[in-house]
C-alpha cells in the first residue's frame, strides 16, 4: 500500500465610512469611532485586562462585516478555493483593517507598509499590488487602500490572475500563493534561496489557515485538509520547520526513502542515509545546527550587520513587526533596508527565525545596537490576537537564554508593565523599543502583556502557575483534535473552540467536539496537541511538580491523560476517568514513575528530565456514534 506523507505546520488604521458595494452591507463603523468607544469603555486607568477586552470587542464588531464581503468575492472569482481569502486576510492581519496612514504608528525600520484587511502591499520596496489591482479592477488605488470590500477583491483579482490555466489542487495554489505574495524570489526556486524561503514561508502561512482552520474572536476560516505533500517538495516542509503530520492511519510511520517522522514530535525529518546508521537525523537544516544561537531556530542570513566591536551584550530589545512574519524576512534581507533582528518570531506557532548571529550587531534600536539582542515578534501593535502563547513562550526561551549566556542581562531586570516612558537610564535589561531613546517607535505597545512575560522569564517555585485559561485565545491547544497523526476514530468535523457560555474559573473553557468517523470502528483516541502542535513552543515544567486541568464531560464514558516530552521521548500518563456533566480536576504528579507509561521515540516510562513540556492532553471514548463534547479549563502546573 502507498502512504501518504501529510505534513501540516499548526500552528492571534480606520475600517473607513465609505458604504460598502457588496449588497446588503450596509456602512462600516469608522475605526476612529470604535477606538474612541474601547478607549472609553476601558477607562483612562491603563488596566491591562480591560483594555485588552475593549480591544477584543471592537475587532469582534469589525469583523462581522466581512464574510459577506468574502462571499461577493468568491461569487466574482469562482476560480480562487473557498477559505482561501479567508485565510490570506488571517495570515496578513488578522482580519484587522490595516490603515498605516491613521494608526500614528512610525514606520518600522521602513517596512513597506500593508494595507487593508488582505494586507496589500503599495511599492516602497515590495510589489505594488494596489496599483495592479486597482488597474485590474477599474477603480482607484486609494479605494483599494481604503475601502474593506474593495480591498478584499483587489486581493482576489490578483489571486485569480495568478490561477488562470492552473489545475485545481493545493501544489498549484501553493506556487500561485508565492507568486502572489509581492515580495522575495520566484516560486519554485530552490529551497536555498532565502527569497524563495519568504514567498515559500508565506503561502505556508495560508495554506495553514485553511488545514487547521481558524474559529476564534469573531475570525471563521473554514478547515480544509490540505495535501502538504503536494504542496510543497518534503524538503521545503523540513525547512519550513513543519511541526507535526498527519498519517495514514494504517500505520503508525510512513516509510519513504528519503523521509520518517519523528514519533515524538511528529515533525518531518530525513532518514539517515544507506550505510549509515538507521534512524532519523535532525534536518531541521543541518546547517542551521552549526550557525543558530538558538536551539531549534530557522537560519536565514541578513546582510544588515556589523561587528559590535567588543562592546559587551547587556539588553534584550522587544518589537513587533508591524508587518507578518514572511515579508519581515524578505525585508531584513533587502540590503537597501538597512534594518534586521538577531530573532524574528512567527505568531501562529512560535517559529523562530534567526537572520544575524548573536555575537554581531543587529540594526533595529539605533545607537542601542552595539549592546542589544534584539527580538522581532509578527503583529500590528494594534491588535492583541498576534500575540499567542506559542509567541510569548518562544520569544521567553530566547530570553532566558539570554540571561544565562550574558552576565549583563538579568531577568529579573526585566519590564513587568506596559508605558511609554523612557526607561533607557532605568534599571531595565528587557525593554520595550518604545522605552528606548533615540528611537521613535511604540513597539510592542499596550497589548503586549509585560507582566506575563516577567512570569514566562522568572518562572517561580511553590506556586500555581496557569499555562492556559482561556480566557481570550485558545492558548496552545490551536489545533482541530484530529491534527495528530495518533489520533483514530474521530471525524475532520471534531472541532476545539473557545467557549464562553460553560467554564470553570473566569469566563471561557476550551469546548473539545468529538465527532464519530462513520468510516472507522476503532475506539477514539485524541491526541490533542499542545504548542500549536510544537511541543517545543510550550513552557518548560519541573519534574518535581504536578500538571493538571479541570475537565467537563457533558456525556459518560470519556476518560483523560496527558502526554509530556521528556528527554528520551514522550511518557503517557495513566488516564482519569471523567465522571458526566460536572467539573472534575484531574493531576499527575511528574516525579511518580507509577502515573506514566513509555509511549514514543524511546521513552522508558518514568519521567527523568530536570525540564520537560507537555506534548498534548489526550481523550478517551469507547466508538460511538453520537457527538461528545468534554471542555478543559484551567491547565496548570503545581511546583
Amino acid at each position: 500500500m502507498k502512504h501518504v506523507i501529510r505534513t501540516a505546520l499548526v500552528l492571534a488604521g480606520a475600517m473607513g465610512s465609505a458604504t460598502v458595494s457588496a449588497g446588503a452591507i450596509g456602512v462600516m463603523p469608522s475605526q476612529a469611532a470604535d477606538e474612541a468607544r474601547a478607549l472609553a469603555e476601558a477607562g483612562a486607568t491603563g488596566d491591562f485586562a480591560r483594555n485588552l477586552q475593549a480591544q477584543e470587542k471592537r475587532l469582534q464588531n469589525e469583523r462581522s462585516y466581512y464574510p459577506a464581503m468574502f462571499r461577493a468575492a468568491y461569487a466574482r472569482y469562482p476560480r480562487i478555493p473557498a477559505g482561501t481569502l479567508e485565510a490570506l486576510a488571517y495570515s496578513q492581519s488578522r482580519w484587522h483593517q490595516l490603515r498605516p496612514d491613521r494608526n500614528g504608528e512610525p514606520r518600522h525600520g521602513d517596512m513597506p507598509q500593508a494595507w487593508g484587511v488582505m494586507g496589500l502591499y503599495a511599492g516602497e520596496g515590495f510589489a505594488d499590488q494596489v496599483a495592479e489591482a486597482a488597474a485590474l479592477l477599474g477603480t482607484t488605488p486609494e479605494r483599494v487602500k481604503h475601502n474593506p470590500s474593495t480591498n478584499i477583491l483587489a486581493a482576489a483579482v490578483l489571486l485569480d490572475r495568478e490561477l488562470r490555466g492552473t489545475a485545481r489542487d493545493d501544489e498549484a495554489l501553493a506556487q500561485a500563493l508565492q507568486r502572489y505574495a509581492g515580495f522575495g524570489g520566484q516560486a519554485g526556486a530552490a529551497v536555498g534561496d532565502v527569497d524563495a524561503y519568504a514567498r515559500a514561508s508565506f503561502a505556508f502561512d495560508v495554506l495553514l489557515g485553511i488545514d487547521r482552520g481558524v474559529n476564534d474572536n469573531g475570525i471563521r476560516v473554514p478547515e480544509r485538509a490540505v495535501q502538504w505533500e503536494r504542496a510543497f517538495p518534503a524538503d521545503t516542509l523540513v525547512r519550513l520547520n513543519a511541526p507535526l503530520v498527519r498519517l495514514d492511519l494504517d500505520r503508525d510511520v510512513p516509510e519513504t526513502g528519503a523521509f520518517a517522522i519523528d514519533p515524538r514530535t511528529e515533525q518531518l525529518v530525513a532518514r539517515a542515509p544507506d550505510g549509515e546508521d538507521a534512524g532519523i537525523v535532525d534536518t531541521s537544516a543541518s546547517a542551521t545546527l552549526a550557525t543558530v544561537d538558538f536551539p531549534g531556530a530557522r537560519w536565514v542570513y541578513s546582510p544588515n550587520q556589523s561587528s559590535r566591536s567588543g562592546t559587551a551584550v547587556r539588553e534584550v530589545a522587544v518589537h513587533t513587526m508591524q508587518g507578518s512574519y514572511a515579508g519581515s524576512i524578505s525585508w531584513f534581507q533587502n540590503a537597501s533596508s538597512e534594518v534586521s533582528a538577531h530573532y524574528l518570531i512567527r505568531s501562529s506557532d512560535g517559529q523562530v527565525t534567526q537572520m544575524v548571529r548573536e555575537s554581531q550587531k543587529a540594526w533595529h534600536v539605533r545607537s542601542h545596537n552595539p549592546h542589544s539582542i534584539g527580538i522581532e515578534h509578527e503583529g500590528y501593535i494594534s491588535n492583541p490576537d498576534w500575540y499567542t502563547t506559542a509567541m510569548y513562550n518562544a520569544s521567553a526561551a530566547i530570553t532566558r537564554q539570554s540571561c544565562a549566556r550574558y552576565a549583563g542581562i538579568v531577568c529579573t531586570r526585566a519590564m513587568r508593565s506596559y508605558t511609554t516612558a523612557d526607561l533607557s537610564d532605568a534599571d531595565y535589561d528587557i525593554i520595550g523599543h518604545q522605552n528606548l531613546t533615540d528611537n521613535s517607535h511604540t513597539d510592542p505597545g499596550k497589548y503586549w502583556n509585560w507582566s506575563k512575560y516577567y512570569g514566562l522569564i522568572n518562572p517561580s517555585s511553590g506556586t500555581t502557575t496557569i499555562l492556559d485559561s482561556f480566557e481570550s485565545s485558545v492558548g496552545h491547544f490551536v489545533t482541530s483534535p484530529t491534527y495528530s497523526g495518533s489520533t483514530t476514530g474521530i471525524a475532520t468535523a471534531s472541532t476545539a473552540a473557545r467557549n464562553c457560555s460553560i467554564r470553570h474559573n473566569g469566563s471561557c473553557s476550551l469546548q473539545v467536539r468529538l465527532v464519530d468517523n462513520t468510516s472507522s470502528s476503532s475506539s477514539w483516541a485524541v491526541r490533542l496537541l499542545s504548542g500549536s502542535g510544537n511541543p517545543g513552543s510550550n513552557t518548560g515544567l519541573s519534574r518535581n511538580g504536578r500538571v493538571g486541568f479541570w475537565a467537563f464531560a457533558a456525556g459518560s464514558g470519556v476518560s483523560v491523560a496527558v502526554g509530556i516530552d521528556d528527554s528520551d521521548g514522550t511518557e503517557r500518563s495513566v488516564s482519569r476517568a471523567l465522571p458526566a456533566n460536572t467539573w472534575t480536576y484531574v493531576e499527575w504528579k511528574l516525579s511518580d514513575s507509577a502515573q506514566w507509561n513509555a509511549w514514543a521515540g524511546g521513552a522508558n516510562g518514568a519521567i527523568t528530565a530536570s525540564t520537560v513540556k507537555l506534548d498534548a492532553v489526550w481523550l478517551y471514548h469507547a466508538n460511538t456514534s453520537y457527538t461528545v463534547n468534554t471542555y478543559i479549563d484551567n491547565v496548570q502546573l503545581i511546583n
